[in-house]
């Protein structure tokens, strides 16, 4: 009889394909994955403590009988082919089932109710046959939030938070993430009672709110998305998802810096990169949305937006990452960890399973509550 912890081999397969893993690519992390799955050789508990939070997935899991009954990420991107979504880089198929996750763990922490009073995805719903002004001007009259309003934030890092807030209140919750892959600022899981987006922490603060809004065109699209800045990966598409993806944008961008807004601000002015700035700090999104109107207007050159373009990315610094806990409020969202911690409180969960919300190791939720009752950094 081997030694170790007495676990269903055929589960852990089920964890270990559910990340995306294949057994070579498995075996580096676990030389002896191979055996636990063979039933040969039993893992220890701190074994399987690692695999948890390798696949992403409670220990407890691996207790189970047989393989749960969770459907694969894939199903949420039902217009996504198997393909492209298989084409995915492996951190951006981790961070949907990652995000999968927290959105299964809304359902437990709220007992199947959106604390929000009003849900946008119930009361608002695009068709293709929409236009992009129509769609902003309903979602801002939905929102509350007047262009005034937007334009009086004091940053871009104020209106990121504000927008975050803004979301939440009609029942989006924002979860954050370093996606390590520059090419993909977000995605988006719907769901009719808790509808989420994740959002690439790494990219600029101007560009996630872009992400925030082309995300909310899906979820009113009632479906998934995922953001990618390649647009190759947009001509992969089925066609109905090409023209959604088409929309959202569209959709992101006159609600962000809607027309008569722009060429009121723009009267006047020359088309240059000081004005790009000027107009970019104004409504909080990047110079390079502002240069490309200038590029679709006919007043700068591709080549002028080209060498603006490669200039300003080559300004950008990445953040030295920062304190954990701090980062880990950021990310999470302090209304989600809010919920977190009152049904801790109440008894309703125990610490190890609040640490599963929470994606942290049960001996640091302690100081991560430390660090959430001390306020916003």
């Amino acid at each position: 009889m081997p030694e170790g912890i007495a676990v269903n081999g055929d589960v852990i397969t089920w964890a270990r394909e559910r990340a995306g893993l294949g057994p070579e690519e498995a075996a580096q992390k676990f030389p002896k994955i191979a055996a636990w799955e063979a039933g040969t050789v039993l893992p220890s508990y701190p074994q399987l403590e690692s695999m948890a939070d390798e696949f992403r997935i409670p220990i407890a899991v691996f207790f189970f009988p047989e393989r749960p009954n969770v459907p694969r990420i894939e199903e949420t991107f039902r217009t996504l082919p198997d393909a492209e979504f298989a084409s995915l880089p492996r951190r951006i198929q981790f961070l949907l089932r990652k995000a999968k996750a927290f959105q299964i763990g809304l359902h437990e922490l709220t007992q199947g109710r959106n604390p929000a009073e009003r849900l946008i995805t119930r009361d608002v719903e695009f068709t293709a046959r929409m236009s992009p002004d129509t769609m902003a001007a309903r979602v801002r009259d939905y929102l509350g939030v007047t262009l005034d309003q937007q334009t009086a934030w004091r940053n871009a890092d104020e209106a990121l938070k504000e927008w975050r807030q803004v979301l939440y209140r009609v029942g989006i919750f924002v979860f954050k993430d370093a996606f390590r892959e520059e090419s993909f600022s977000g995605f988006s899981l719907y769901d009719e009672v808790f509808p989420i987006i994740y959002v690439n922490n790494s990219a600029s603060k101007t560009r996630q709110i872009f992400t925030l809004f082309h995300e909310l065109g899906h979820l009113l699209f009632h479906t998934s998305g995922i953001d990618p800045i390649n647009d190759q990966y947009v001509e992969r598409l089925p066609e109905r998802s090409q023209r959604i993806e088409v929309l959202c944008n569209r959709f992101a961008a006159q609600f962000l810096v809607p027309e008569r807004a722009f060429e009121a601000a723009f009267a006047g002015l020359p088309p240059t990169e000081r004005t790009a700035e000027i107009l970019a700090e104004r409504f909080h999104v990047s110079r390079e949305f502002i240069f490309r109107k200038f590029l679709d207007r006919d007043l700068i050159t591709q080549a002028d937006y080209g060498r603006a373009a490669r200039q300003w990315a080559a300004q950008r610094q990445e953040g030295s990452g920062g304190n954990p806990y701090w980062s880990k409020l950021a990310y999470l969202g302090r209304d989600y960890v809010a919920l977190a911690f009152n049904q801790y409180h109440q008894n309703h969960i125990d610490e190890t399973q609040l640490g599963e919300y929470l994606d942290t190791k049960p001996k640091n939720v302690g100081t991560l509550e430390e660090y959430f009752v001390r306020g916003v950094q």
